[in-house]
């Protein structure tokens, strides 16, 4: 009878055991928190929606990539903060791959870093690939 009640303590003590460990294992988020790069800023200079027909809205007015382009260039003159563009969500139009390439291209031509608001929230950073002219008459 001891022996019986030995091997129950024991069980009940494994079980325990078992219990704790499977707890601090699955008592964290299933998710990792999504955190943001260190080289996003805290403001920006210029923040600007995606819009309809692959147009951007800036300041409340609707425009093409080239119109876009000179407005960025008039700032540039006008020695205007320009050095960290946001690119969001619009109210009725989502970001485009478009937009994205637009923008990016933007950006290298102006040396400006670009930023994009993803639809979570998260901000990352926006590069252009450019191929290079003597990799491209090479094939």
């Amino acid at each position: 009878m001891r022996n019986l009640l030995t091997a129950i303590h024991w069980k009940l003590v494994a079980l325990a055991a078992a219990a704790v460990l499977l707890a601090a294992c699955g008592g964290g988020r299933t998710k990792p928190d999504l955190v943001q790069a260190a080289n996003i800023p805290t403001s920006f200079d210029v923040t600007i929606l995606a819009d309809k027909d692959n147009q951007f809205d800036y300041d409340g007015a609707p425009l093409t990539p080239e119109d876009l382009k000179g407005a960025f260039r008039y700032r540039q003159e006008e020695s205007l903060p320009m050095a960290t563009v946001l690119l969001k969500r619009g109210e009725k139009q989502k970001i485009k791959k478009e937009h994205l390439a637009s923008l990016a291209r933007i950006a290298h031509q102006m040396h400006f870093t670009a930023f994009v608001e993803e639809s979570n929230g998260l901000i990352s950073e926006l590069q252009a690939n450019i191929k290079d002219a003597d990799s491209d008459s090479a094939q």
